[in-house]
């Protein structure tokens, strides 16, 4: 199978294999493919799933906690995925229908993915972990005409009204069509028209770290196609067994789990357990002989309390994104395996802006340079470039993998993409040679006796304390200072939520960060996170200012500096 629209995406996508480790040629001479029609399952997918050695190559492993496996090669994934699509057409599923998409790490999440993609319909991925609520908001606002959920989920749908079919993924459910019944239909699979590039292929619902979330709106080409770059960030390559930890339903499972690994040729492969144990993750992707390996710092964080030389043979690439990695946990992996995680930054709105990508030097606490195709802009204050500001992509140059914009929501979309500029509400600071490094989310940098306080600098230097597992800074008011950063920690296993322990971290934030930027307060705690598992600072602002409405109040559990005589300035 071939034809022109293939043949363009994989002469980009050669390029960049070809050049992916020499930065600086991908960067000068990397072209986005001009592409009009494009079906990424049909035009890539399928033609690579019909050719050898990629037919007979392990697409999907899934490895279960009970040690089962689904084992599914490409040829195996594209003639179920048309079996799916052929029956989904037939209870109805047309083009540019919206279709709610809430499975696990399961083979169906796969197939029903490409199903629909050849299908021109639009998918609305959606977490497990939603309730009647965040649905119900899904299939309003998402304007949702089929769902394909778990079984067990179904029951989440009755106070769910709307006209939409019901596909149960599992054991039969009464009122619910039967996914399995799929394996019936034919295999051969033939288009009822062309798809436009432009056509819509994903509507995100962001995790809504600071506000409702928003409607993110993909086609055809900025998450298929745009993924190149992510491919180009982790360092991909055919044959590459590639474990992302991500749940379905957010938009880094799509990056790394669908998108990146296959338009490398790679193996998507997932570990799927109910509770993390990292000691087991280790025997796993030993094991399975993981070779690419990316996780969020929530992971990573955890991943170093535990032996990481349980590992024998580590993955010789790996990288970290969601939220900036801290510097004492890129120490740790470094020693431990003899690797460097190299960090990625970018959004469900677009695929991978900036990182650092392979072969080049990794300078500590940077996130690296702005991806091939990808013109990145940091815009201070008065809305013209600078070496430190928001990070904003140059819409001179709009990259293929950046979103079309926020559906039905022109206002939203036009702030957005003000000026010239596609604003990520990010701030980074950027070195002589293109390095950039992060600052934080503009809501989140704040101002503590009229100096600029980072907190992810701050929770960098916490993290390296021992009894500090994860922890998360933020400002608290004060009548003298208009506010002070304050702490609230997770402890690592063994430490104790006690004053000794308080004074310890406090000690600790003293003599590593300069006097304007010392933790001032803190209190031990759970983090409040989205359930994609970023933290989310706005719920603990929010606190501090209920908690701190009368300022010579005590709070309880709070640590201050003051509260220990050697500590006092």
């Amino acid at each position: 199978m071939s034809s022109a629209a293939t043949e363009k995406f994989r002469a980009a996508r050669d390029f960049l294999l070809e050049h992916r480790t020499d930065y600086l040629r991908a960067s000068a001479e990397f072209e986005w493919p001009n592409l009009t029609e494009f079906n990424w399952a049909i035009d890539w997918f399928d033609a690579v799933a019909a050719s050898e050695p990629t037919a007979s190559r392990l697409a999907l492993w899934i490895v279960e906690e009970d040690g089962s496996e689904l084992r599914w090669t490409f040829a195996d994934v594209s003639r179920r995925s048309n079996q799916v699509a052929n029956w989904l057409r037939a209870n109805g599923v047309r083009r540019g229908d919206r279709l709610i998409l809430m499975l696990g790490n399961q083979g169906e999440l796969w197939l029903t993915i490409l199903a629909a993609m050849k299908l021109g319909a639009v998918l609305i991925p959606a977490s497990t972990l939603l309730g009647a609520a965040d649905l119900r908001d899904r299939v309003d606002r998402g304007g949702a005409a089929h769902v394909v959920v778990r079984s067990a989920d179904t029951e989440k749908f009755a106070d769910v009204p709307g006209q939409y079919t019901r596909i149960a993924v599992g054991e039969a459910v009464d009122g619910w069509l039967d996914f399995a019944d799929a394996d019936g239909s034919s295999a051969d699979f033939t288009q009822d028209a062309a798809t436009n590039a432009d056509d819509t292929l994903l509507l995100y619902f962001t995790s809504g770290t600071t506000a409702r979330p928003k409607l993110v709106q993909h086609t055809h080409v900025s998450y298929p196609v745009g993924h190149l770059s992510t491919m180009y960030w982790i360092g991909l390559e055919p044959g590459d067994v590639h474990l992302n930890i991500s749940s379905p339903g957010w938009a880094k499972h799509a990056w790394s789990n669908v998108f990146a690994p296959w338009n490398a040729e790679a193996t998507v492969f997932i570990h799927n357990y109910d509770r993390f144990d990292a000691v087991e993750l280790m025997n796993v992707m030993d094991r399975c002989g993981v070779t690419s390996f990316c996780a969020p710092p929530t992971v990573w964080r955890m991943l170093i309390q535990a032996d990481l030389t349980v590992l024998k043979t580590p993955p010789r690439k790996v990288v970290g994104a969601g939220e900036p990695l801290n510097p004492e946990v890129i120490e740790q992996v470094s020693k431990s395996w003899g690797v460097t995680i190299r960090d990625g930054f970018g959004q469900t709105e677009t695929s991978v802006q900036v990182a650092n990508t392979p072969g080049q030097p990794v300078k500590p606490g940077s996130m690296g340079r702005a991806l091939p195709g990808f013109g990145i802009a940091l815009v201070g204050a008065t809305g013209a470039p600078s070496d430190e500001g928001e990070i904003c992509i140059d819409l001179s140059r709009r990259p293929v993998g950046l979103m079309v914009g926020y559906a039905d929501d022109d206002e939203r979309t036009a702030e957005a993409m003000r000026d010239g500029f596609y604003h990520t509400g990010d701030v980074g600071s950027r070195d002589a040679e293109g390095y950039i490094t992060y600052v934080g989310r503009a809501d989140d940098v704040f101002k503590a006796s009229d100096y600029r306080i980072s907190p992810f600098e701050l929770e960098s230097v916490l993290i390296e304390h021992e009894a500090v597992a994860e922890a998360a800074v933020v400002p608290s008011p004060d009548p003298i200072r208009l506010a002070v950063p304050k702490a609230y920690v997770v402890l690592a296993a063994g430490h104790s939520p006690d004053a000794d322990t308080a004074r310890s971290i406090l000690a600790f934030a003293r003599e590593n960060l300069a006097p304007y930027k010392r933790i001032r307060r803190l209190e031990f705690t759970e983090l409040p996170k989205t359930i994609s598992g970023k933290i989310r600072r706005v719920e603990l602002r929010g606190r501090e200012r209920e908690v701190h409405a009368d300022p010579l109040a005590a709070v309880t559990g709070e640590f201050r500096e003051e509260d220990f005589p050697d500590l006092r300035s």
